[in-house]
Parts: structure tokens; sequence; C-alpha cells
């Protein structure tokens, strides 16, 4: 578990995976950045109270970092990755255990079901929920068991780890993609089980939200260019959204203007129906049952949700044309650009 300014969360999610109903030994290791909120004091206390779990500094803060810190520190032959930010069923990694031996595969996940504690944080969890506000991967509500392009979180064969290597210190977000874009590629199975099920806590306030996928975004246009069309379709209905919006704001200047009219004017208008069709999808989902109970909760529901869409969007065409360089998620970090002290 990599773990940055996670006060509010972490002592449930460790409660989570020390609960977990496992035959034989486990262990919980807690990779530690320069948290600056107190979460290192209570990892620690933490650790007094229960002898699995083990700390280990990761100061760079970077998640695939510590990531590797801690599977090299692990004991084990099977790796469970867990989030300061999930809670897992008691059953989880039993089932995931199994799950493993039943599809002969490398790593399996389950569902995201996120849920909130607050109206914003409870829009943005319908949003992580429904298809239309990440694009429908399966960990965000599939129900079909099978392979899978990736896994979230993901319960992996350390021995599969050792053979394709860990994860890529150089990839700051979508390092578990990347992951499992390896282990596919070296012949093993990703599986997704629906069965498995993770509660997420998502970002509790707007400019944290905007940050996080701000920076996802731009890393998503870094693996572009790094693995073109290994990467799915999907991740290009965000920024094809994006430069339809730009595209539109500047015909609308040109014909404010006078310097398109008349028939090429009407030709060129064409470019708004995309955004008029979008609008529509989003108000279709605010205003229905995915879109929450009352009013409050569908304003917030068509407000979060081309958040999501044009902060991810524009992330990814800038990570697509400069690459994503030293990007790192700050939505962690309060007003700090960086995740050191």
């Amino acid at each position: 578990m990599p773990v940055l300014n996670e006060r509010g969360y972490l002592r449930r999610a460790v409660e989570t995976v020390l609960a977990q109903d496992v035959e034989g030994p486990t262990e919980l290791i807690l990779a530690l950045g320069p948290s600056t909120d107190g979460t290192s004091d209570l990892a620690r206390e933490l650790a007094d109270q229960d002898a699995r779990v083990v700390l280990v500094d990761n100061p760079a803060a970077d998640i695939p970092m510590g990531l590797n810190l801690a599977i090299r520190a692990g004991r084990y032959p099977t790796i469970v990755r867990v989030d300061a930010h999930s809670e897992l069923e008691p059953d989880y990694t039993t089932r995931a255990l199994a799950a493993l031996d039943r599809a002969r595969a490398a790593n399996v996940g389950g569902v995201m079901r996120a849920d909130g504690r607050t109206p914003f944080q409870r829009a943005v969890a319908r949003a992580y929920n429904s298809p239309i506000g990440l694009g429908g991967g399966a960990y965000h509500g599939g129900t079909q068991e099978g392979e899978a392009e990736s896994a979230y979180l993901g319960v992996m064969r350390r021995a599969v780890l050792d053979e394709v290597g860990l994860f890529d210190e150089t990839i700051r977000r979508g390092e578990d993609w990347e992951l499992n874009l390896r282990i596919r590629r070296a012949g093993y199975r990703v599986w997704f089980d629906p069965s498995l099920s993770v509660t997420y806590w998502p970002r509790e306030s707007w400019t944290r939200l905007v940050r996080q996928f701000s920076a996802t975004g731009r890393w998503r246009g870094e693996l572009v260019r790094r693995f073109g069309r290994g990467n799915s379709l999907r991740f290009f209905a965000p920024p094809a959204l994006v430069l339809t919006i730009v595209f539109a704001l500047i015909l609308g200047v040109l014909q404010l203007t006078g310097v398109i009219h008349g028939w090429a004017s009407v030709a060129a208008s064409i470019v708004y129906l995309p955004i008029v069709a979008y609008a529509a999808l989003i108000a279709a989902v605010a205003i229905g049952p995915g879109g929450g109970r009352g009013w409050r909760d569908k304003l917030w529901s068509a407000a979060v949700l081309p958040t999501m869409h044009l902060s991810w969007g524009w992330g990814f065409v800038v990570g697509l044309v400069r690459g994503a360089h030293d990007t790192v998620d700050t939505s962690r970090l309060g007003s700090r650009n960086t995740p050191l002290p």
C-alpha cells in the first residue's frame, strides 16, 4: 500500500486488509511517502498495534517506486495491491486467490465500487460507477468474468512479476495498465472477476478532482506516445471532445466576425452537433437515476461529469503533444504542486 497524506482514510483501509480471511501467513507493507498531515505517525501507531504491518520509506513519493519498494520487501509468493483510499470486502483475498487458480491467471482484479461521504464526493462516485463517467472499463461496473486489459489494484503472482519486471518507475500514472500490458504480452492472463469488490473513496473537492484527472490524462497521452494502439480506443473519446470544443470556439469567432459566412458557415456548423449531443447526454444522465435522488445531487452530477472528461481530455492532448515529463498527481497535497515537502 503506497501512502501519502491519507490520515483520514488510512486506519479504516488497514483494518479491512488485516481482517482478510486468508489461510496462511500475511503481511501488509506500507510504503510511506513524506506526508505532512500526520499520516506517518498514524502508520507507526498501526504498526505498533499489529506485527503484520511493515513500514518502508518511499522518499520520492511516487506510487510505482513505493509499490516496488513494498514488493521487494515482501516475503510471500502472492502480491495483493491495496490502496489507502480503498476498503476491501472480508473475503476479497480468498476469492482472488481462488480466481487466480481457476483462471490460471497472473493477475486478477475486480470492481471498483466508488462511494462518497459528502454530496460532491458522492457525485464523483456516481460518475466513477457510470459507464459514461470513466468510459466503461470492466472494473467500473462490469458483470462478465473473463480476460481483461488491466486490473483494478490487482492480486498478482510474484513469480510473473519477477519475470516481466516490476512497475515501471518512469510512469507516474497508468503504471498498472503498463504492467498489465507487459504481463499480457508475455503470454499470461489478466483476469476480471466481478465478485471481487473494493470500496474506493474519490477526491473530496473540485480542484483536487481537476488536478487528479489532468495528471492522469497527461500520462495517458504519454502512454499513447510510447505504446500507440496498445491503448484502447475508449481513451481517445475525451481528447476528441476537447478538440471539438476548441474547433467550435474558433469557428464561432470566425462566424461572429464574418470571416466565414453564407453556406460555408452553415456547413461548418456541423461541428456543433457533437457538443450538443454531449450536453444532452450529460443532462440525461444527471436527470435520470444515475444522477442521484434530489435536485442538488443532479446538479452536482451535471457538473462533475464534464469536469472529469474535459480535465482528462485536455491533459491527454498536452501529454500527447509534449509528453508527461515530471507531471505528478498533486490532488492529495493541498495547495502544493510537488509530492515532496
